[in-house]
Order: C-alpha cells, then sequence, then structure tokens
C-alpha cells in the first residue's frame, strides 16, 4: 500500500533518526517498572537512535522542560506515553498540543479508528495526538501496553518520511 509519491519520499528519507521517549506517570517511579516505555525504547532501538529517555511525573512544568531539553538535542522525534486520559492528573495532551505550530490529526484518528476494532468504544476515552515543535514530532500516547503497541505499529515505519518532510 502506498502512492508512488509516497515510496519515493520513504527512499529519499534518512534512517538516522534520532528519539527522545518520555514516560509521564504518578505511579511509576522507575524505567524497570516501566513496560511500556521498555516497549518504545526496544522497538526504536531496533531502527532508529533512542538519544534520550525521561520518566517523569503528570507535571506540566516539568514535561515541557522534557521537551525543550530534547528539543535542544536536536532530537527529530519525541514519543511521550501516560498523560492522555479524561483523569484530572492527565496534562499530557493540553500541554503538548499548547506547544504544537502544527498538529497531525491523522494520528489520533487513525489510533482511535484502530484501538476500535481492537477494544470497541472504549477507544472513545483516548486523546492520543500529534504535531510538530520547532522541528521536531511529537507523538503522545496512552501508558497502556496494549495502546502503545497499536501507536507504534502506526507510526515506527513511517518516522524517516515523517522526519523528511519536518526537516525541510
Amino acid at each position: 500500500m502506498g502512492s508512488e509519491t509516497s515510496k519515493l519520499h520513504q527512499k529519499e528519507s534518512s534512517k538516522d533518526i534520532t528519539c527522545g521517549l518520555i514516560t509521564l506517570s504518578d505511579s511509576r517511579k522507575s524505567e524497570k517498572l516501566d513496560l511500556s516505555g521498555k516497549y518504545i525504547a526496544e522497538e526504536i532501538e531496533s531502527r532508529y537512535t533512542l538519544k534520550s529517555r525521561k520518566l517523569i511525573p503528570d507535571e506540566k512544568e516539568d514535561l515541557i522542560n522534557a521537551i525543550d531539553s530534547m528539543v535542544n538535542e536536536d532530537i527529530d522525534v519525541i514519543m511521550t506515553n501516560g498523560g492522555t486520559g479524561l483523569d484530572t492528573r492527565d496534562i499530557t495532551v493540553e500541554t503538548v498540543e499548547s506547544l504544537f505550530e502544527k498538529k497531525i490529526d491523522g494520528f489520533g484518528e487513525l489510533f482511535r479508528a484502530k484501538s476500535f476494532e481492537e477494544i470497541g468504544s472504549a477507544a472513545l476515552l483516548s486523546r492520543a495526538t500529534a504535531g510538530i515543535y520547532k522541528k521536531t514530532i511529537i507523538f503522545s500516547m496512552p501508558g497502556s501496553p496494549n495502546a502503545v503497541k497499536t501507536a507504534m505499529s502506526l507510526i515506527i515505519d513511517e518516522l524517516p518520511h515523517f522526519v523528511h518532510h519536518v526537516k525541510k
């Protein structure tokens, strides 16, 4: 599947992608306990470079500082997991979307569509989002291991294509 233009862009795209990973959690206190982060890290490291990984509490300022730190390291793609639900402490979506210069609507739409196939109408609870901030792509996904696997299946192979367009 894919158009000829899409295939050409993928061919022209560098596979030398640097990524950052931010897990937001008030309950997980170590990377060892962060199963979703571990899965994301393994997926990134199997294809690209994981340059930075942070585990932070669900705090707006901590998230902004972590993102800015990674942007300053010239990271191409930042992935966040956790904090996308409806609880009072879930601040990821509001925080990252306030930074976006451009939103990638298709990520959230496809994520929810694929999640619906897997879990039914509970997919409505997801607020997965993505966008561009200072020529860095940010994907924010839920924190559950199954949700992370769903999200990564949508984006991991397309990262060079995304970066190709964003860095133009």
